[in-house]
């Protein structure tokens, strides 16, 4: 159906405001609550831990923004415990998305989660650099929500200690900013690394459409920008190949016991939410304890499959220079739709996540950019990725 929600929803914000980062610049950047910050309390959006002892040193992606220059403006809301790609957060209040705020009917709409506020942050402009996670699409789920761009980078790049544990094995430690240079320019700080930049043309590389679960269950919207942004690429040179990966079906089979993020949190949160159940939000809570009947043979059960996967689905990839989808089917939901049923809430919750979280499954690498556009590819193709970013953000910036 046709939403009430004019289609830029997934443009730029404000695009003329602001300047993509220069290195060696001055910068803000605001920190998600899971991070530690020396001498605070990291809560994680919960209740849990406000009584928790101070972390004694910043994480290190907060000391290494600092040390390239960075001020940090403040700690932002989440979904708590980062559970959840809506971003609703019933102890702390929603973070209303910036860039429909100013749509007729106004209605306050979510930005996406779980790094909610980061977006946020960004979108309104008190900070260049919205400090994040992303363990099945927490930076590029509100990134594509609210106009900005989000990059999860291949998983191992940037180090994740002091930062507070979903899944281990699915973490991903990256940035929102408000556009590709940007993007860049937080990756190499957090990741300490250079990106090997080339100028190569559009029409110079090979892209590939997966047909099959990418496009399910698209809201009328959403499906005309993606439709209106390929053709502007396809016109520009790009050349697109479709694709179908079958292997995204066995996805459901390898998760039938939860997945990793139950399974890996439910040993993390295992004593807390004994003793506290209570003081959560009871539909991240309810999430968390999928993982308590799982064995350890069905966690190695689940490593095993995941590895034998990603080798086949990286195979398929094989030539290619990238995978082009869209970053969520739906528009944002009304903050009301989500706050007023739990069944509601796990609708948009599995729909905001899908298409994003095959992307840490596969161990890859992935970058959200408007009009909600995702390039992704397989583990360490993350220069690739940032420079084809580079030509399509400059093609489809308004």
């Amino acid at each position: 159906m046709t939403t009430d929600l004019p289609a830029h929803t997934f443009l730029k914000t404000y695009p003329a405001l602001f300047e993509p980062l220069p290195a060696g610049a001055s910068f803000k950047f605001s920190i998600k609550d899971l991070f530690d910050v020396a001498d605070e309390v990291t809560t994680a959006g919960s209740k849990v831990l406000l009584n928790a002892a101070p972390a004694k040193v910043d994480a290190v992606a907060v000391a290494r923004l600092k040390a390239a220059g960075g001020v940090a403006v403040g700690r932002t809301n989440m979904s708590e415990f980062a559970f959840s790609g809506v971003g609703w957060n019933p102890h702390y209040g929603t973070p209303v998305n910036p860039s429909t705020m100013l749509h007729k009917p106004y209605q306050a709409r979510v930005t996406g989660g779980s790094s909610s506020g980061a977006a946020a942050s960004v979108a309104c402009g008190a900070a260049d650099i919205g400090l994040g996670s992303d363990t099945g699409g927490s930076l590029r789920i509100p990134a594509a929500l609210c106009g900005l761009v989000g990059f999860k980078s291949t998983a191992r790049l940037v180090p994740t200690m002091g930062a507070l544990p979903l899944s281990t094995t699915l973490d991903t430690v990256g940035a929102i900013t408000r556009d590709v240079p940007s993007a860049i320019f937080a990756h190499e700080i957090l990741a300490a690394r250079k990106v090997a930049r080339d100028n190569k043309p559009l029409g110079s590389y090979r892209v590939a459409v997966v047909d099959n679960v990418f496009m399910d269950g698209m809201e009328e919207d959403v499906s005309r920008i993606w439709k209106d942004s390929l053709q502007a690429l396809l016109d520009k040179g790009l050349q697109v190949e479709h694709v179908t990966l079958p292997e995204l079906v066995e996805i459901a089979i390898m998760n039938k016991t939860g997945g990793f993020s139950p399974i890996e949190s439910y040993r993390w949160h295992k004593n807390l939410i004994a003793e506290h159940q209570m003081d959560y939000d009871h539909r991240v809570a309810q999430r968390i304890l999928l993982g308590k009947a799982a064995s350890e043979w069905d966690y190695l059960q689940l490593v095993r499959s995941r590895n034998d996967w990603i080798t086949r689905v990286t195979k398929k990839l094989t030539g290619f220079d990238a995978v082009l989808s869209p970053t969520v089917p739906i528009l944002a939901p009304t903050i009301a739709s989500i706050e007023s049923s739990d069944a509601e809430f796990f609708r948009v919750n599995a729909l905001l996540l899908r298409n994003p979280s095959i992307v840490n499954l596969l161990d890859g690498c992935a970058i959200a950019l408007p009009p909600n556009l995702m390039l992704w590819h397989a583990t360490l193709h993350d220069d690739a990725i940032l420079n084809l970013a580079v030509r399509v953000e400059e093609l489809l910036t308004p």
